[in-house]
């Protein structure tokens, strides 16, 4: 039997290359050795865009047609919408009895996103919890393994302990755990910053969406800002103050990085040379995501089975995991 993974992704707008590198190329990886529920975490978007109904309720099967573009195989991975799956909100209800608010104040990035998002009243109960709604989207499927940066591993180790807390209140006469704990899975990924050497974002205006139009992302890449030490063409640069340089250091070879590396310390090339092959080659990357998107877009009925299935697949799991909850505590009667 396969390991199972278990990853969201929360649809607040539309996916660009930092979603891709960061997450996407990670699940089309995954989806070849393990069991993978990929699901669109649609809670945990109104946890800090709970007053833009719209912006939630228009992405949701456009993300799913963005992962299918990037590769992901709904043959190989199960792919749902958790709002469509009470059982998760069942279960974060039912693990809410037995977990310190200390627990989920603690998180890193609790304090992070309030002191970052002052525009956001993020003071309330569904903020405050979505590390434990996180944890009931990843017990509820028994999953073996979570795929995290390191800067998140704070999420699943407070999944391991709510699983552990509640194994020990209701599940100490039996010979397996109802929850069992799962594992972070630190997988490589790639950090692509925005068009301004930022957190690449659609809000922050830096960021190339996965199904731009080459003719757009020629137009953004060469409007992108260089070192701002080389005002002029003759003036020699360096590649570490520009953030040209993290797209070459993704997209190209290591002799196209030698080359830009070369010309941009010398004044060999000017900064419009230096971008073309990473314009050319972020075009020969989005070729196969817009030809099969295409193909999605033009029957969107095949994108909604795919995960009406998907989500019948993960109720059947669900249901299995809340009727064994509900044993351990009592409420099966």
């Amino acid at each position: 039997m396969r390991a199972r993974v278990v990853s969201g992704m929360r649809p607040t707008g539309a996916l660009h290359l930092g979603h891709y590198h960061g997450a996407l190329k990670n699940w089309v990886r995954l989806q070849q050795d393990h069991d993978c529920f990929f699901f669109v975490a649609d809670w945990h978007a109104l946890t800090t865009h709970y007053q833009e109904r719209q912006v939630i309720e228009h992405t949701v099967y456009d993300m799913v047609v963005d992962w299918l573009a990037a590769g992901v195989d709904p043959k190989r991975a199960t792919l749902f919408i958790q709002s469509r799956l009470p059982e998760h909100a069942e279960l974060f209800a039912l693990l809410a009895m037995g977990t310190p608010v200390s627990w989920l104040e603690r998180v890193p990035t609790y304090k992070h996103q309030i002191s970052t998002q002052p525009g956001r009243d993020l003071s309330t109960y569904g903020f405050l919890g979505y590390p434990l709604l996180q944890a009931a989207d990843i017990l509820i499927y028994r999953a073996n393994f979570v795929p995290v940066g390191e800067d998140q591993a704070a999420h699943v180790e407070v999944t391991r302990e709510i699983a552990r807390r509640f194994n020990h209140l209701y599940g100490r006469d039996r010979d397996e755990p109802v929850l069992p704990e799962p594992a972070a899975l630190f997988t490589e990924t790639s950090r692509l910053p925005g068009l301004d050497g930022e957190k690449m974002s659609k809000s922050a205006g830096n960021a190339i969406e996965m199904r731009d139009a080459p003719e757009v992302v020629e137009q953004k890449v060469r409007r992108m800002p260089t070192d701002p030490q080389r005002v002029r063409r003759t003036d020699a640069g360096d590649p570490a103050r520009c953030p040209v340089w993290p797209f070459h250091q993704l997209y190209s070879s290591q002799e196209t990085q030698a080359w830009a590396k070369q010309g941009c310390t010398t004044a060999g090339i000017g900064c419009l040379d230096c971008k073309q092959p990473v314009i050319e080659a972020i075009q020969r990357e989005q070729l196969p995501w817009r030809e099969r998107a295409e193909n999605y877009l033009a029957n969107p009925k095949q994108v909604h089975w795919i995960v009406e299935m998907g989500t019948e697949r993960a109720r059947t799991i669900a249901r299995q995991t809340m009727k064994d909850v509900r044993e351990a505590m009592g409420l099966s009667g």
